[in-house]
């Protein structure tokens, strides 16, 4: 009340949780507050949040691989229309769906994930599943297709794929980097840090997903 949607400083109230979190954690999220979970989280995370930070990971000392493992549920970040997400796992389905301004880094998703999504970043380090980007009007998303079968997955009707290692999509691979460089500060993630390590393979894999009427020039600006 006192300080509004966008008043309140960045990280000026830090939660930090260990455990399991249930049904929307992150709700209804605001500018100024940072929660941070170790461990996982049920359905409906972030869901119609509209700035702060969620973050995420595994905690210290587990052996499994993130990228293989669920993280968080189904329907997370619906109706998001700002902040971020950082999770170093994989995240159910529908993931993003109806998102209109929120920045998300996750390690893989189920089906129909950015469906119906208007705006925001949203990128996935791991694979999906079919219907991806069903109805995407607006926003962006990286996605790594590590076993090329993203071509099947994809809902083309509304929404155009690219590659970004050339040299005319280097905008977009910076982007991307300092996103995943960003998820890795945030959550500690060991995969994404191999990536990193090796990024010029890591890029041949990815696809940068747009949607048809963007144009990739003033889409960058506006995501940069």
């Amino acid at each position: 009340r006192r300080y509004g949607n966008s008043g309140l400083p960045d990280d000026s109230i830090h939660v930090e949780l260990t455990g399991t979190a249930g049904q929307s954690f992150g709700a209804f999220c605001v500018q100024g507050v940072t929660l941070q979970l170790h461990g996982d989280a049920n359905d409906y995370v972030g869901k119609a949040m509209n700035g702060g930070t969620i973050v995420i990971a595994p905690p210290t000392g587990t052996s499994y691989a993130s990228q293989d493992s669920a993280i968080v549920g189904n329907t997370c970040l619906y109706g998001a229309t700002g902040g971020r997400l950082f999770a170093a796992g994989r995240a159910g389905e529908r993931f993003a769906v109806r998102n209109s301004g929120a920045v998300a880094v996750i390690e893989g998703a189920g089906d129909h994930a950015c469906e119906y999504m208007t705006g925001g970043q949203v990128i996935i380090l791991g694979a999906v599943g079919v219907n991806f980007g069903a109805g995407m009007t607006g926003g962006l998303a990286f996605v790594r297709d590590q076993a090329r079968q993203f071509a099947d997955q994809v809902n083309g009707e509304l929404v155009n794929c690219h590659r970004i290692e050339t040299e005319s999509m280097r905008g977009y691979a910076a982007l991307l980097r300092r996103h995943v460089e960003t998820h890795v500060a945030q959550t500690g993630s060991s995969y994404a840090a191999s990536l990193l390590k090796d990024w010029s393979h890591f890029i041949r894999d990815v696809w940068l997903v747009v949607p048809k009427a963007a144009k990739l020039d003033v889409l960058l600006e506006e995501a940069s």
